[in-house]
């Protein structure tokens, strides 16, 4: 092999290793590049996860002060006004009739402070990472039917396991929400709450005998709740489907896989955000 042959020879190599080794640095800053550009972005879906949990906990907490407000004019502030009137026409009575109105008072004003501890739990979203989804859930199930506007009926199925803080308060506004329109727009007489436990599955199926509405009302600006809903479902990884007819009541259900926790245990499922 002559001299020049031997420069091609050497020149062909250094281009070809060249140009390997251009297309080796290419691919992987191109790599970096997305790598950082996935970081970016789940940074932002992050924030906004975070942003929609802090809303929800703010609505969830207005929703319950606003409960409470009701529960203390309507119930307590009327059982206190009664102790007032009944002690102060006492002093006129008899004397058994003086002892019956004291211990009247006395079970009426015993009442009252057993109703404001129950109200005490409710003040904060923190009482769910405390009792639970379905403890708390029982709380309010059995303060909305001791104030008779609504008849509530809870069912549980399975053995019932934790399912993450984020995704127990997003649950928990969820039915909260779906209550608030039982109430307020379907002027429903009776509220059906369900939770199922399964081993690759939880249920969780809030139905009312409300007025009802037509799948036409989930596009305009009445369906907004129930479409926040959905959003707020498919934020924890769950899916919500919504079902009613004008006349036949409501059916909201959720589904969300319990083993994907072990997975994303923060509820964060950048894959569903939107």
């Amino acid at each position: 092999m002559d001299d020049e042959s031997i420069r091609l020879l050497v020149f062909a190599s250094t281009a070809f290793f060249a140009c390997i080794s251009g297309f080796i640095i290419y691919f992987v800053v191109l790599y970096r590049n997305k790598q950082l550009k996935n970081k970016r972005e789940q940074e932002k879906q992050q924030t906004a996860f975070q942003q929609e949990l802090l809303k929800a906990q703010i609505e969830m907490q207005e929703q319950t002060l606003l409960h409470v407000s009701r529960e203390i004019h309507d119930n307590i502030t009327q059982v206190l006004s009664f102790v007032k009137l009944s002690l102060g026409l006492a002093g006129n009575s008899t004397e058994d009739t003086k002892q019956a109105k004291i211990t009247e008072s006395r079970e009426l004003v015993s009442q009252a402070i057993s109703d404001l501890r129950d109200l005490s739990k409710s003040l904060s979203f923190e009482h769910i990472t405390n009792f639970g989804l379905l403890k708390t859930i029982e709380i309010e199930t059995k303060r909305v039917n001791k104030s008779g506007i609504i008849n509530m009926v809870l069912t549980i199925e399975g053995d019932v396991y934790p399912l993450g803080e984020q995704r127990e308060l997003v649950l928990f506004r969820i039915f909260q929400e779906a209550l608030n329109n039982a109430l307020k727009h379907a002027s429903a007489q009776h509220f059906k709450i369900g939770l199922q436990y399964h081993d690759e599955m939880f249920n969780l199926t809030l139905e009312d005998d409300g007025s009802g509405f037509s799948a036409n009302s989930l596009s305009n600006s009445n369906g907004s709740g129930l479409r926040n809903m959905e959003n707020r479902a498919a934020l924890i990884g769950a899916a919500a489907t919504i079902n009613s007819s004008p006349g036949k009541g409501c059916c909201i259900k959720v589904t969300l896989n319990p083993l994907e926790q072990l997975l994303k245990p923060n509820g964060y499922h950048p894959d569903r955000f939107g």
